[in-house]
């Protein structure tokens, strides 16, 4: 996911030159479809692109345009080193399309929006983004004015408005003409084809209200434009389609027209017109008809005969009964008794009607009945009812003796039908099934084989269908189509999971639900899910216990994982069905999962993240004892300023400041709870010996053994300072090669010291053993989740975890994450959850509300003092030291260096000072300058043969400038100008802004004035000679000694560059030091000769003259 930022520019400044510099690809321009990038949001100087090109979805690309630089972003896997293809594509339409332009381009925008606003009277306006809007549409840009009403006045805008109050369109058609018309529905018959013909007719009409001559028709297609009625806009295309040119059979689809028409919501007259009497449409051809659904009054009639069964059609209509050729067929659907038009509304009925007109009865042989019955007449009765006259009712007692009146059910059978899903209802009657929106008779067989009639409970029956209608709105409308069943397609029966409401419904109807399991691709689980949370305490976790129930089958914590890793609702049962949850408990279990990790069959969420608890789960959820652990955590946590104090340890060798010793409170208030933290004092605030006396306090409570990580170079440096402020604390060091490499001694020491890199080769026995404390110095260096370090730390047992940083966030908000992770785990959640909920909307969209709840989140976790908040206890003048330890080649040449110069010495005559014969003293200071030179770099050493640049320091010295660059001004000493240019290297190749001094550079005031005032200049290199005397640098805070001066008065003056009259900040002043080097050796001897040191003349032969003999032995002897 590559993010690309374009520094020091704008949009109108980039060229295809410029894009091809930053890309590691040239554009496709002369590929099909490059130019069809088009926004998804677009507004002034920032929009969301994406198109597909060439059947390949381009992945989404964000450009933002702020005051100094051009931010990108894609959805791709690209690397961020340079623009990818797809951020090329979208600048290269932007650059080059002036409607996406328009939106980045400031001057190109005025001038469109002057062309628009000329028509306004605007054009003239000092700043046209106030007065008009800019959207994009379809590859154009629109200008609309901002301001409501604002018209332009225009020839064409004057045309069109006198066209407007002055129309001279006609009025839209209606149905009649004049005020005193009536409007009709003709039936006829078409003069040639024979056909049905329907038409709408307007007439004027007498006072009486009869339509008189002329009949003048109306086109029904003109009248559905003005019309919004659906019922009305149905009726209008109906009466439309039986005037076009009918085809030779009729179909369904003619059936549904006229039941449209037949339905009349215009409540118009139908007429039937008589061909007899004319050919035109006059009054004397035209009567008035009634037309009525015929709903019941045709049934199918059995009668049982001698050798045959006889089947014969029957029509009922008030109460006359006649044979189905009796009354005459009108138009091909209806039946005429008079002057009422019966309509066969039915496709099936009106084919069995045709049938039985051409053939009045049928006789059946007794011997081909049974086969007749089964395959005819019962699926007949589908639609119409079969009644069988040879069949002689049921009475009473039979009723009882048989328990039908008792023995009923209610049942629904599910089928599939192509793409539908076929729902039937069922009434079950002892052992006979009856479809209940079927005519078929119910009948049963006596234990005699005597057939016995049955009336069907209609009450019953009803009832079950309104069950079923209340469902589905489109079971209504099904209910006139003659089948038996209702239906779904199969997307609607699973869309919004309703079949797992409806079955819900029904179960609780009493309706038993078959057919499901044959359905194919359907495999979800019936029941609705049925879910019981209940929230317990553990040791350091609030455990979730979760019990989610489909029917008779639970799902497992496991599965539910699985269904909210994919965000989806489904989850697979064991029983293989998939149990579907409603979406308020997925977006819960979300939540849930988002803040806890699984284990066993619960849900543990660290009690360092109690907040949530309160947030996430309601109070009738909690257990008592989770109820009363919260409101003891946010008493504790709502003032710190009520932590109990804590008495400093008595084996500490110095006296806390007062922050200090509450940092000390802090520390063991959290191990009260048992919660780990990150203690985040700004450098120079003594965050070293805040931890060790917190050490000094697990001691004396006998607490164990616990892991001190820390990175090389401050190996030595916590050696040191644990020596000299806590030496009771015993301490084993892990490092080197001839390291201890198991943890049998480990109960005998109070620490255990290693490094970073040692603990990547030494993670596989100590994570077997349960440390006490995991202290974490530089704890940044774990910030990336996904790194060896970061995996290695998190495999380490420990009761509790510290971490120690200057430095939280040094490039986003993910840095928290990937520290607090080890300190308070499960605090913030899954790495997806904290980088959608907090990273991307804080480093992004900069959220402002997002970035306050994070912190009040993390602020119990956390402590952070920087310098000048605590000013007022701080010394003016701070001085520490920072070992680097050389590596195995930097080491090699300085051992064989101080070997020879060592030899030399021993054969020095002895004497009680230092031999003042020039050339003992000449070879000697050219000795020990040489080892200084190799402690910087041996890339210093004079001569031809060619040293290589290993350096610690400048390891130590990056790392230092690259934490406190963004947040302080720094100065660099160092007496060898050659030291300087290697790491002006550097800061040269990771881009660092910095000014320069050596005796040589002839714009020295300009130099300092660039440093002193120039913002993005965050680093001074200076030289000793250029920078001893005659400089002011208050900008500066912290001052870097890169290579110690025998004199420590030289020291001083180039820390009195930043520490001197106008500085208001606490300057912290760092000598970088190798551990067991001449530099460490004559710091020692410095620190027991400091008085007479203090007077000798800045000279470094001047404290050689100091040596004996002796200690310029020692300062050779290896250690």
């Amino acid at each position: 996911m590559p993010y690309y930022t374009l520094f020091n520019c704008s949009i109108t400044d980039l060229t295809t030159t410029t894009l091809y510099s930053h890309s590691g690809t040239l554009a496709a321009t002369d590929i099909q479809g490059f130019y069809n990038i088009h926004p998804v949001y677009i507004a002034l100087n920032e929009g969301h692109f994406t198109h597909t090109f060439h059947s390949e979805t381009l992945p989404p690309v964000t450009v933002k345009q702020l005051p100094d630089q051009v931010e990108l972003y894609c959805g791709c896997t690209a690397p961020n080193t340079k623009l990818c293809a797809h951020q090329l594509q979208v600048l290269y339409n932007i650059l080059h399309r002036d409607e996406l332009r328009v939106f980045f381009d400031t001057s190109l925008r005025h001038q469109k929006i002057r062309q628009v606003a000329a028509a306004y009277g605007l054009e003239q306006s000092p700043n046209p983004d106030a007065l008009f809007n800019i959207d994009y549409n379809n590859r154009k840009t629109d200008i609309t004015p901002i301001k409501p009403g604002l018209f332009p006045v225009t020839p064409d805008n004057i045309r069109r408005l006198q066209n407007m109050l002055t129309p001279q369109q006609p009025l839209p058609p209606t149905l009649t003409s004049a005020e005193h018309n009536k409007a009709c529905i003709v039936l006829r018959q078409h003069k040639y084809n024979r056909h049905l013909l329907i038409e709408l007719y307007e007439a004027p009409a007498t006072k009486s209200g009869k339509l008189k001559n002329p009949f003048t028709p109306v086109q029904p297609l003109a009248l559905l434009w003005q019309n919004n009625n659906a019922a009305e806009l149905k009726f209008f295309t109906a009466v439309a389609r039986f005037q076009q040119t009918p085809s030779d059979t009729k179909t369904a689809a003619d059936l549904d027209a006229l039941k449209a028409i037949i339905s009349n919501p215009l409540r118009l007259p139908f007429l039937y017109h008589d061909a007899t009497v004319s050919d035109n449409v006059t009054t004397n051809s035209l009567r008035e008809v009634n037309i009525q659904p015929l709903r019941k009054g045709i049934e199918i009639i059995v009668v049982k005969l001698e050798e045959y069964y006889q089947v014969r059609l029957q029509v009922t209509l008030n109460e006359q009964t006649v044979q189905a050729d009796a009354l005459p067929m009108r138009f091909g659907y209806f039946l005429q008794d008079e002057n009422i038009f019966y309509f066969i509304h039915n496709f099936n009925t009106l084919q069995l009607l045709d049938f039985f007109r051409q053939q009045t009865q049928l006789l059946i042989h007794t011997s081909q009945y049974q086969q007749f019955q089964e395959q005819v007449l019962t699926p007949a009765s589908n639609n119409i009812p079969v009644h069988y006259t040879y069949l002689k009712p049921a009475t009473t007692k039979e009723l009882k003796q048989l328990n039908l009146q008792h023995d009923q059910r209610r049942c629904i059978y599910l089928s599939e039908a192509g793409n539908y899903i076929l729902i039937k209802p069922v009434m079950v009657y002892g052992d006979r099934e009856i479809p209940v929106r079927t005519q078929h008779q119910l009948y049963i067989t006596t234990d005699k084989g005597v057939q016995l009639a049955v009336h069907r409970d209609d009450a019953a029956e009803q009832q079950l269908l309104r069950t079923l209608l209340r469902q589905h709105p489109d079971f209504t409308e099904q209910l006139e189509n003659g089948l038996d069943s209702f239906y779904l397609h199969k997307d609607n029966f699973v869309n919004d999971d309703w079949f797992l409401e409806a079955f819900a419904r029904w179960r609780e109807a009493g309706i038993a639900i078959f057919g499901y399991n044959t359905l194919k691709d359907h495999k979800r689980n019936t029941h609705p899910a049925k879910v019981k949370v209940r929230i317990v305490s553990g040791l350091n976790w609030f455990n979730t216990q979760l019990d989610v129930q489909f029917g008779n089958t639970k799902a497992s914590l496991k599965q539910i994982q699985q269904a909210v890793k994919k965000r989806s609702k489904y989850i697979q049962l064991d029983d293989g069905t998939t149990g579907i949850l409603p979406d308020e408990w997925l977006q819960q279990f979300m939540r849930y999962f988002s803040v806890a990790e699984l284990a066993a069959d619960v849900l543990k969420t660290p009690k360092t993240n109690f907040t949530a608890i309160r947030e996430m789960y309601e109070e009738e959820q909690l257990d008592e004892t989770v109820q009363q652990e919260l409101t003891l955590y946010e008493t504790k946590f709502s003032d710190f300023t009520t932590i109990q104090p804590v008495a400093p340890p008595a084996n500490l060798r110095t006296t806390l400041r007062h922050y200090q010793q509450e940092g000390l409170n802090w520390l063991n208030f959290l191990d009260s709870l048992n919660f780990g933290g990150c203690l985040a004092d700004d450098m120079g605030l003594g965050k070293t010996i805040q931890v060790l006396a917190f050490m000094l306090l697990q001691q004396q409570q006998q607490r164990g053994t616990s892991l001190l990580i820390v990175p090389t170079s401050l190996l030595f440096n916590w050696q040191s300072e644990a020596a000299k402020f806590a030496p009771s604390l015993s301490i084993l060091t892990l490092h080197g090669p001839a390291r201890m490499r198991d943890t049998i001694a480990f109960n005998e020491y109070d620490i255990v010291l290693t490094t970073y890199n040692t603990l990547l080769m030494d993670v596989g026995f100590l994570r077997h053993y349960t440390f006490n404390y995991l202290f974490i110095d530089e704890s940044q260096h774990i910030k990336n989740s996904s790194a060896q370090r970061h995996q290695s730390i998190g495999l380490l047992k420990a009761r509790n975890r510290l971490l120690l940083t200057g430095t939280p966030v040094e490039n986003n908000t993910f840095d928290i994450y990937g520290q607090l992770s080890i300190a308070c785990p499960g605090l913030l959640g899954s790495p997806q959850y904290f980088r959608d909920t907090y990273a991307i909307p804080i480093d992004r969209f900069k959220d402002d509300k997002r970035a306050a709840t994070l912190q009040q989140k993390i602020k119990p976790f956390i402590l952070r003092r920087m310098k000048q908040q605590v000013a007022a206890e701080l010394p003016d003048k701070t001085e520490t030291v920072l070992y680097c330890e050389m590596s195995g080649e930097q080491q090699a040449i300085y051992d064989q260096h101080e070997k020879e110069l060592r030899d030399y010495v021993n054969k020095m005559p002895v004497t009680t000072e230092f031999d003042e014969n020039v050339s003992h003293n000449m070879f000697v200071l050219k000795g020990l300058t040489k080892l200084r030179q190799i402690c910087d770099s041996p890339a210093l050493l004079p001569g031809e043969k060619p040293y290589p640049n290993v350096s610690a320091k400048i390891t130590v010295l990056m790392e230092q400038i690259e934490t406190r660059a963004p947040y302080h001004k720094i100065l660099v000493f160092s007496q060898f100008i050659s030291m300087l240019q290697l790491i002006r290297q550097e800061l040269d190749s990771r881009q660092i802004t910095y000014a320069w001094l050596t005796g040589s550079t002839t714009g020295r005031d300009e130099a300092v004035q660039q440093f002193q005032n120039n913002d993005n200049v965050r680093v001074f290199l200076i030289s000793l000679k250029a920078g001893g005397t005659g400089l002011n640098l208050t900008a500066a805070d912290y001052v870097y000694l890169v290579d110690p001066w025998w004199n420590p008065a030289v020291e001083n003056q180039a820390i009195d560059r930043s520490y001197r009259i106008g500085q208001h900040k606490n300057v912290v002043a760092v000598r970088l030091i190798c551990p067991n080097t001449v530099e460490e050796k004559i710091m020692r001897i410095q620190e027991n000769k400091k008085t007479l040191v203090n007077e000798l003349v800045q000279a470094d032969s001047s404290f050689l003259q100091t040596l004996t003999r002796t200690e310029l032995s020692a300062i050779l002897q290896p250690i």
